[in-house]
């Protein structure tokens, strides 16, 4: 399995740490350059290198971790995309404000989905703030990871990994229900579930 991370802010790093924690290699690209991402490599381990966002695009799954208004900037010279998996992490708020973005009606999934024609994009990895994200064992039990998507095998081989990277997950179904847990508007942000066995 080929995973990358296009962005290394709080969520990317996190699920950076989460890959190399599980055993697995994982490239990783942000808008400055490799060179810029020598700390966070060092700090991964050798199960890490960093690449261009190019590179990165290339890989089987690539986990798309860019603050919502750069998204466009960051996947405009990318591609083609021929059937990779996309995980979306984001949700369409920035800090320092929170204000929303106007979505015109769509959900913020399907407004980045058609930023990547040919790739299979999953919703995931957007509910929990960093801190929760890199701890996916709690409480004696997994943390919950909601995803949801429109492609059934795509979404399986996801749910793969998230079970590998310690969490149980949680199917929503397809992107249009993936809004609920979005942030703002949706009821499941911030939920902080553990299944135990």
């Amino acid at each position: 399995m080929n995973i990358s991370i296009i962005g290394a802010g709080a969520i990317g790093a996190a699920i950076a740490h989460l890959v190399v924690k599980a055993g697995l290699n994982v490239s990783v690209a942000n808008s400055r350059g490799p060179g810029s991402l020598a700390n966070l490599v060092a700090e991964l381990g050798p199960l890490a290198k960093a690449v261009t966002a190019q590179q990165a695009s290339q890989a089987d799954i690539v986990f798309l971790a860019v603050n919502w208004s750069k998204i466009a900037n960051a996947v405009e010279a990318l591609g083609p995309w021929k059937g990779q998996i996309v995980v979306d992490t984001n949700n369409p708020i920035e800090a320092p404000l929170f204000k929303p973005f106007d979505l015109g009606g769509k959900t913020s999934s399907h407004i980045v989905a058609e930023m990547l024609p040919g790739a299979r994009l999953v919703k995931a990895f957007n509910h929990l703030a960093p801190p929760l994200l890199a701890n996916p064992e709690a409480e004696g039990g997994k943390r919950v990871l909601f995803y949801a998507g429109d492609d059934v095998e795509a979404k399986s081989q996801l749910a793969e990994l998230i079970a590998r990277l310690g969490f149980y997950g949680l199917d929503l179904g397809g992107l249009q229900q993936g809004q609920l847990a979005q942030f703002p508007g949706g009821p499941l942000p911030g939920l902080n579930l553990v299944k135990h066995n």
